[in-house]
């Protein structure tokens, strides 16, 4: 299902979702003039498709320790499926990584790190480096402070 394919009132009820996903089935079929069971049909549909993947709470870093963030880019010579594979499932095996992509351009691959501090970011760039044969680059950037962060998809 693509964006264009949602309705305003589908579109609406995931807008306020990802503002708040506490909100309550009444409020919620309120700000779309439904009833609660349509409304209900209509998350449920949503759910169902995948379009609604999961609920979660979102966690202030700082408020548990974790407030350097880094982003760690990546160049291999090794393009192999099974060397693909295994770097996939590494690299995501390792708490510390927050977000994971396969990149175009001048690096292969990008890893936005969330650690403690320098000591516990280098700890997790050491088993990294030593995780996986096959890394001919790796670089990594710091960001000093967080501009903007959002969970909220644009619809």
């Amino acid at each position: 299902m693509g964006k264009n394919e949602l309705s305003k009132v589908d579109k609406t009820l995931l807008l306020l979702l990802q503002k708040d996903c506490t909100i309550s089935l009444q409020e919620l079929a309120e700000a779309v003039n439904l009833t609660t069971t349509p409304c209900w049909k209509r998350l449920k549909r949503l759910e169902e498709e995948g379009v609604i993947e999961k609920k979660v709470a979102l966690l202030n870093p700082e408020k548990l320790g974790l407030s350097f963030n880094a982003f760690v880019l990546i160049k291999t010579s090794n393009h192999s499926q099974e060397w693909y594979n295994k770097f996939v499932d590494t690299v995501s095996d390792f708490p510390e990584v927050m977000e994971f992509y396969r990149m175009a351009g001048e690096y292969d691959y990008m890893i936005k790190v969330l650690a403690e501090d320098m000591k516990s970011f280098d700890g997790f760039y050491k088993k990294l480096v030593n995780s996986v044969d096959g890394i001919s680059n790796v670089t990594s950037t710091f960001a000093m402070e967080p501009l903007k962060y959002t969970t909220e998809l644009p619809l």
